[in-house]
């Protein structure tokens, strides 16, 4: 088996690539950074791994990509490229958030659909898609990265539905973790104040979930309940409260 992963280099991204690649599973490593995709691939000689050093921002660069890899037999394609960007909406970068748009909404969309296409043809494959508990909920303070999760997450979950009724072997995840530590933090300019879960735990269970079928993949008990619970809190309330949970990750 081969598996496309894009956000290869650090966090979630990079766990699940050491945890296929122990499973023997063939990599296709995709991030801006070459030189941490280049630390990965010396760790495992076993299996074939190539890396494609993008920066899926960039709309041609998807193209490119999908270019260079759609005719190679990949198995699993796992978008996890993202980031997100703390601040109230008035105040948040217009460029960096255009950014965020692109990678964590236009690059999921053009490489699901662009594998999912041969998949369905070959009646085979995998799609996991990695959102997020935000996905459930709008996010003041976070406001554009919660939006693009909540566009990840139903889209998948329409995909899935398609393939259900088509009678498909191919197969869509979506992963919905709550805080993980990962680099997030820094990029976005904020801290979570509580326990995170580890990027080798979530990316396990991910994987495993995945092959298993499963469409929502939810890692922690505790998020699972929250994600339960938030269905029964009035909208004005459960905004109130999560204004004040990001308020309090955000670096002064």
């Amino acid at each position: 088996m081969r598996a496309l992963i894009t956000g290869a280099s650090s966090g979630i991204g990079y766990s699940m690539a050491k945890y296929l690649a122990v499973k023997n599973i063939d990599l296709i490593l995709v991030a801006r950074r070459k030189n941490r995709l280049l630390e990965l691939k010396k760790e495992f000689k076993n299996i074939d791994i190539e890396i494609i050093p993008l920066d899926l921002s960039i709309e041609d660069n998807l193209e490119v990509l999908v270019n260079s890899t759609i005719d190679k037999d990949i198995d699993i394609l796992i978008n996890n490229a993202g980031f997100g960007l703390f601040g109230t909406f008035d105040s948040t970068d217009l460029e960096t958030e255009m950014k965020m748009i692109d990678v964590n909404i236009r690059a999921v969309h053009y490489l699901t659909k662009s594998f999912l296409k041969k998949f369905i043809k070959e009646d085979k494959g995998y799609i996991l898609n990695v959102a997020s508990s935000a996905g459930f909920m709008a996010g003041p303070k976070l406001s554009t990265y919660y939006a693009t999760k909540n566009y990840c997450l139903r889209l998948s979950e329409a995909i899935y539905q398609e393939l259900k009724e088509k009678k498909s072997n191919v197969h869509i995840s979506v992963l919905c973790p709550g805080p993980v530590d990962t680099e997030f933090n820094t990029v976005a300019h904020g801290v979570f104040k509580t326990k995170s879960a580890t990027p080798e735990y979530v990316a396990k269970y991910a994987v495993d979930k995945m092959f298993k079928n499963k469409l929502l993949i939810i890692p922690t008990i505790k998020m699972k309940m929250a994600i339960f619970l938030i269905r029964f809190v009035p909208t004005k309330l459960l905004l109130h409260i999560t204004s004040n949970i990001q308020e309090r990750k955000i670096s002064k």
